[in-house]
């Protein structure tokens, strides 16, 4: 049982909302669907609080977050790789 065992979690991809807090940033995913009776494609967003050691990331990244077990009362998410740096000045 010493062998690292696979677990699959989820990982999501989003942008980078907020970053004022120390180590967590604030992650809004976005995600599309065909409406059921209308067929028209409908966006919904959903905020995650993601755990950021080193605080590399600024609001504007695209990052990708992947699940975890929980680091605080909201934060069950980690921050696993910088997608795209923002172009802000």
């Amino acid at each position: 049982m010493d062998q690292k065992r696979s677990i699959n979690r989820k990982q999501l991809t989003g942008e980078v909302v907020s970053d004022a807090m120390d180590k967590t940033v604030v992650v809004k995913v976005e995600r599309r669907f065909p409406h059921p009776r209308y067929n028209k494609y409908v966006k919904k967003s959903k905020s995650y609080y993601a755990h950021d050691e080193k605080n590399n990331c600024s609001t504007g990244d695209l990052i990708l977050i992947e699940e975890s077990k929980p680091i605080s009362k909201n934060k069950r998410w980690v921050v696993k790789k910088l997608v795209k740096k923002s172009e802000k000045i």
